[in-house]
């Protein structure tokens, strides 16, 4: 009896005299969850991907590098569509957030947002079988990532598909995306890789709202133009197609700053940064 007390009375509402049990239950069902707890939740998701076999890790990462073409599709038809005006960015950059949502909801697996999930065990384990199983894991899920985005941008390039008006803007876009500077491509990638890795800690606690906070991270990442190495492969692949751009800009141009700056964004800024304060208590 003694431990059903204890039991009954621990917890965060314990010192609560006008709930009862129900009342109680029911306020913690609605509470967000602490740190610790959302980092557990996404250690677990990084533990199962690790686990995975490549087939299905293949399989999956190819369905992600297809659906992030309509990120670009979409927002090159919303785009194609406005007047050339300084909004014109604010308005076509939700179609941006499309490929996010079919990804992230879909369960699909993308590299940018495993920068988060997958590192999570190593940071806890720090052991060799742990960081080569990462790899092994990256390695597959980027290639088959990138070969998603190659077909999907090889079919947006045949002639005919879509009015000259979205040519133009596929065109401007997929321009844009092998047209930047080495270092400020990379830094604004760590921004895409801090914002999107952010985004994944984010959906735990955000119940009913995870659709709102998928638009809402990868929104800004649309309107500041932030180097994305799946969304934005797909746009550099379409350039090189449409004879825009060859096949070293797109290795040069657009993958080399674009992969460093989304997984030291993802990595460091993010999984460091949120595991680090919980270390501690995780060690306890």
């Amino acid at each position: 009896m003694a431990s059903e007390g204890k039991a009954a009375s621990s917890g965060p509402f314990e010192d609560s005299k006008n709930l009862d049990p129900t009342e109680k239950d029911q306020a913690a069902a609605h509470s967000a969850p602490a740190a610790v707890v959302i980092h557990e939740i996404l250690r677990k998701e990084g533990e199962a991907e690790l686990a995975r076999r490549p087939g299905a890790l293949f399989w999956s990462g190819l369905a992600a590098g297809l659906s992030m073409g309509f990120s670009y599709l979409t927002l090159a038809l919303i785009q194609s569509g406005l007047p050339d005006t300084p909004w014109r960015r604010l308005i076509g950059s939700a179609g941006y957030c499309l490929g996010f949502v079919i990804v992230i909801l879909g369960r699909q697996q993308l590299f940018t947002e495993s920068t988060l999930t997958a590192v999570l065990p190593l940071l806890v384990r720090r052991d060799w079988r742990t960081w080569l199983a990462l790899l092994r894991f990256w390695a597959i899920v980027l290639a088959a990532n990138i070969l998603g985005t190659l077909i999907f941008a090889r079919l947006l390039a045949i002639d005919g598909l879509f009015s000259e008006a979205a040519r133009s803007a596929l065109n401007e876009l997929g321009h844009a995306a092998v047209s930047g500077a080495f270092w400020p491509t990379a830094i604004k990638a760590m921004f895409a890789g801090w914002l999107i890795a952010l985004m994944i800690w984010l959906l735990p606690s955000a119940r009913s709202a995870r659709l709102l906070v998928i638009m809402l991270l990868t929104y800004v990442v649309a309107i500041g133009r932030f180097s994305h190495i799946i969304a934005g492969s797909v746009e550099a692949f379409f350039a090189v197609f449409a004879g825009e751009a060859s096949v070293y800009d797109y290795l040069r141009g657009f993958f080399a700053p674009t992969i460093l700056g989304n997984t030291i964004g993802g990595v460091a800024l993010v999984a460091l940064l949120n595991h680090a304060p919980l270390a501690p208590e995780l060690r306890d």
